[in-house]
């Protein structure tokens, strides 16, 4: 029996990772007849089509989606046995590229410092910072990025994770807002103030609304826009009040200094305390490189939060 062609794997991950032959062509550095090529001994050797149009766009087959991981592991996982074993790590040797997926507001609070650490313990090893439109577990099981983090969300039972902080939502106005010369602020006056909510999907409530009905109240929402910092953005050239993680605040120019543009303060209701992990796949779990580098963002994330709780 003729032993298959295993480099045939890689090709049908990225196919089956993208759905798109020109995709994979791209990621393989093929050219896209090449990459065509390749699909047909694909179909040829596992009798099924794989891929098949759909309008404009290429869908999979049921059988594709069906073995659509088991490629993507097989992949690492020979890509694992080949990689020279370590047992011991060497950071001032080491050489790789850890992509975490992140919001913003994680970017900008404690994206420089990871940075600096991270260049400091090891010089050679990158971060990227990739964006996080949604809550997704796709992007770890197929292998596109290192870490996950965020709210824990709709992740599947075999991610693991680990808790870095436990955030809480605050609002924030503008320097010189009438509510900056209050001692206290109430939920009647806070929910009579005009609002900007942060959603992604344009929602327009959440856990504040859900406490402040249960007072009777209903505040009044004048915007909606993508992202805590676009809220911030708005509050502070507006009279309009923002609801951010306190965590967003850590680089921002709050308080009575100066240079302070903002003025944060406590709700006056109570809403669910906010558990940020970082999450990842469990292929990785023994990876000594990833550990290590899961240690270090546990390690700056704390130190940096406790800033804000001083």
């Amino acid at each position: 029996m003729t032993d298959p062609d295993l480099n045939l794997l890689i090709a049908l991950d990225a196919l089956l990772s993208l759905g798109s032959v020109a995709g994979a062509a791209r990621r393989l550095k093929l050219s896209a007849s090449a990459m065509s090529r390749t699909l047909s001994r694909l179909r040829a050797v596992t009798g099924d089509p794989l891929l098949v149009r759909a309008g404009r766009n290429m869908v999979l087959t049921p059988y594709a989606e069906e073995i659509r991981e088991r490629a993507q592991n097989a992949v690492f996982e020979a890509r694992a046995v080949l990689r020279p074993a370590v047992s011991e790590l060497s950071l001032a040797t080491l050489e790789r590229t850890f992509t975490l997926r992140a919001n913003e507001g994680f970017v900008e609070a404690f994206g420089a410092v990871l940075i600096a650490a991270t260049a400091q313990a090891a010089p050679f090893v990158r971060l990227c910072f990739a964006p996080k439109p949604e809550k997704s577990s796709k992007h770890l099981r197929e292998g596109l990025v290192d870490i996950e983090i965020g709210v824990l969300g709709e992740m599947g039972p075999e991610i693991r994770l680990q808790t870095l902080f436990r955030d809480r939502f605050v609002a924030v106005v503008r320097k010189g807002h009438p509510f900056e010369q209050q001692s206290e602020i109430t939920a009647q006056q806070y929910a009579a103030c005009g609002h900007v909510v942060a959603s992604r999907r344009g929602l327009l409530t959440g856990p504040v609304d859900r406490a402040l009905t249960e007072l009777g109240l209903e505040r009044r929402v004048a915007a909606v826009v993508p992202s805590f910092p676009a809220a911030l953005a708005v509050a502070q050239a507006s009279d309009l009040v923002a609801l951010v993680p306190a965590s967003f605040l850590i680089n921002q120019p709050v308080g009575n200094g100066d240079s302070a543009t903002l003025f944060a303060f406590e709700l006056p209701v109570k809403t669910q305390a906010i558990t940020v992990s970082q999450m990842w796949h469990p292929r990785l779990e023994a990876d000594v490189a990833h550990r290590w580098l899961r240690q270090l963002v546990l390690s700056v994330v704390k130190q940096r939060f406790a800033t804000i709780n001083t």
